[in-house]
């Protein structure tokens, strides 16, 4: 992609989340709800005190050895403050989309708050802004009186994005395709869901896309052909010796830039805590991470070789 003015308040600044090389190995552990739902899960009780501590404890541990992590505000920022929990190497981006999000029919509804903007994500300390949008751009047209739920997507996306531009911090827009009423989203539907979504995406000026696994070699290739910008592989939670898989996948047939990946380091630490939990971060999430940043660093093209860089 080639550099215009809309780009280049923010495109530096992409360093602040990447390692030396240029690629991204960034953890993630923005989830609020979903973690709180992880916990109960293991038959503990998921307090706010709980998930402030288990964020405070995987920054402590993984933060020295990744180039980004992912919070968000409610508990993930707090979980830092007035301590030394994020390496001073480690950049922070921060979740800016709403906690609670609407449906339609069963569908998600993509909005943002406007109050939680890029100025709000520079206050909480943040060196970029991610935001999450569901988007299925190859859902049928809306009916007469239902929502464009595509629109919709699209111009909040935008809006996030011009906002970040304003700010001069980059935009990471994450996205996440979902089933529509009915339908069986697997195989090609899941691969066609995928490559077209991030087709729509990467007609915006997003500093950095977020993207799922399309589901082959061959998915990976046709999402390749449809950017031309940096993106990085998010995991889903998928076990941690598949998601290494997906990741050479991502590298070697569709030129992604690094990694954004949560669960598949480090979900069995909620399963404990103290010296057992710091004991599982050290000796099985950190070797995790560091064996993932090993295949980036060998595989990943880096992003300033996709974006035009200027001093």
């Amino acid at each position: 992609m080639t550099e215009t003015s809309s780009t280049s308040a923010a495109v530096h600044t992409l360093n602040s989340i990447a390692l030396d090389d240029g690629i991204f190995a960034i953890i993630a552990m923005d989830q609020r709800n979903t973690l709180r739902r992880m916990f109960k899960a293991v038959g503990r009780e998921g307090t706010d005190a709980e998930l402030l501590e288990s964020k405070r404890d995987v920054a402590r541990a993984l933060s020295p050895y990744a180039s980004g992590i992912l919070f968000d505000p409610t508990f993930g920022v707090p979980a830092l403050a007035g301590n030394d929990a994020l390496a001073d190497s480690c950049g922070l981006l921060i979740a800016s989309e709403p906690a609670v999000r609407g449906t339609f029919n069963g569908e998600p509804q993509t909005h943002r708050d406007p109050e939680l903007n890029s100025q709000w994500v520079l206050e909480q300390g943040g060196d970029a802004n991610k935001f999450f949008v569901q988007l299925r751009a190859d859902r049928p047209s809306p009916q007469p009186g239902e929502p464009d739920l595509v629109a919709n997507a699209i111009a909040a996306t935008a809006e996030v994005i011009a906002d970040a531009k304003a700010a001069g911090i980059p935009a990471v827009i994450e996205n996440l395709v979902y089933p529509l009423p009915g339908e069986d989203l697997s195989g090609k539907a899941l691969e066609d869901a995928v490559v077209e979504s991030a087709r729509a995406l990467n007609e915006l000026d997003a500093d950095l896309l977020k993207l799922e696994y399309p589901g082959s070699p061959e998915g990976v290739r046709r999402l390749a052909s449809v950017l031309d910008r940096p993106w990085a592989i998010l995991s889903a939670g998928v076990p941690f010796d598949r998601f290494e898989e997906v990741l050479k996948i991502a590298f070697d047939e569709g030129g992604a830039s690094g990694f954004i990946a949560g669960r598949s380091i480090w979900r069995e630490s909620i399963e404990v805590d103290g010296a057992e939990r710091a004991t599982f971060l050290s000796e099985v999430a950190r070797p995790r991470l560091e064996r993932l940043v090993s295949i980036a660093t060998e595989r990943a093209r880096p992003w300033t070789s996709v974006v035009s860089v200027s001093n």
